[in-house]
């Protein structure tokens, strides 16, 4: 049987022409896993008001769900409010809770959407409205029992909300490996943050990497989420950072063959990339999953496309 993966690019939101936002980068994804066979691609569940709410405040989710959020809070976010972006982000925090379901229940769950780390307890930033990361730990804590969890966040940009959501949690590790340089130019404080120079590339990035991931480890973690944006690829308009392809699908490698060696169930979301053409972002993303199916599933074939962009 095959493994799910949740998506929510069914639920298209309206942007302006030439908005930063590479919503056609769900749809492409999507596609590409699909023709893999590797996975069956599931509609994401729409999360509950009162879930979301674990992290978040309670006036801040309302308002957000009946657009009468405050419009200096809507521009930091970055998306004009409207009924079909409510609908896409419940179902992109749903689809992160049912893919923390499927990592409990088999090792291993993953969301074609999600990573939304830069959402505060009260406000959005940057693309993210609601912190699928720091609601997916609270409802596993509430609902399953985990105790210690991890967040393995190597978007470009500082995972700034999961670190403030979680400043005064000793039950939860965040892992920062980002661009020091880019945004947020406001860094919040993790448990560890790596901050890289501009056009730092492959050898550097892994190295540093490598150095941090005992360290996850060593915190003892019942469950680990990954953030595996793909903004860190180099071209990325948004990354600053110059890793190749082969980069990125070793950095994957890295973090799953740690998670699964040492019986960690993983918790997989999208994160940034923002590649043009966006096709070469979507193709990164593809990779990753496909490397965690090599990994998490020693049978299924592999075919990275590490050398076509």
């Amino acid at each position: 049987m095959r493994r799910r993966l949740y998506y929510c690019d069914q639920h298209a939101i309206p942007l302006p022409p030439g908005h930063k936002f590479p919503a056609q980068k769900y749809a492409l994804l999507r596609g590409l896993l699909a023709a893999d066979g590797l996975y069956d691609p599931t509609p994401a569940p729409p999360a509950e008001a009162g879930t979301i709410e674990l992290a978040h405040d309670g006036g801040y989710v309302r308002a957000f769900l009946a657009g009468t959020l405050d419009p200096r809070i809507m521009r930091r976010i970055g998306f004009p409010w409207s009924a079909q972006l409510v609908r896409r982000t419940l179902a992109s925090v749903g689809g992160t809770l049912a893919a923390a379901a499927d990592a409990l229940a088999g090792g291993f769950g993953g969301n074609l959407a999600g990573g939304t780390h830069h959402a505060f307890r009260g406000e959005g930033a940057g693309f993210c409205i609601f912190n699928d990361l720091a609601v997916a730990i609270l409802w596993l804590r509430r609902e399953r029992g985990v105790g210690r969890a991890a967040v393995i966040d190597l978007d470009v940009h500082q995972g700034d909300g999961t670190a403030s959501i979680f400043q005064n949690d000793r039950d939860v590790l965040t892992l920062s490996l980002h661009g020091e340089n880019n945004f947020p130019f406001r860094k919040q404080a993790s448990s560890i943050d790596i901050g890289l120079r501009d056009g730092a590339g492959d050898e550097e990035y892994l190295a540093r990497l490598r150095e941090a991931l005992p360290l996850v480890l060593r915190f003892r973690p019942e469950v680990v989420l990954y953030q595996a944006g793909v903004d860190a690829l180099a071209g990325d308009r948004l990354g600053r950072l110059n890793l190749s392809p082969g980069g990125l699908l070793e950095r994957d490698r890295m973090v799953f063959e740690i998670t699964k060696s040492h019986g960690i169930p993983l918790i997989v979301t999208l994160g940034g990339g923002y590649a043009d053409p966006i096709a070469r972002t979507a193709e990164a993303h593809a990779n990753t999953f496909r490397a965690a199916a090599a990994v998490f599933d020693r049978h299924a074939t592999f075919r990275s496309s590490v050398t076509s962009y």
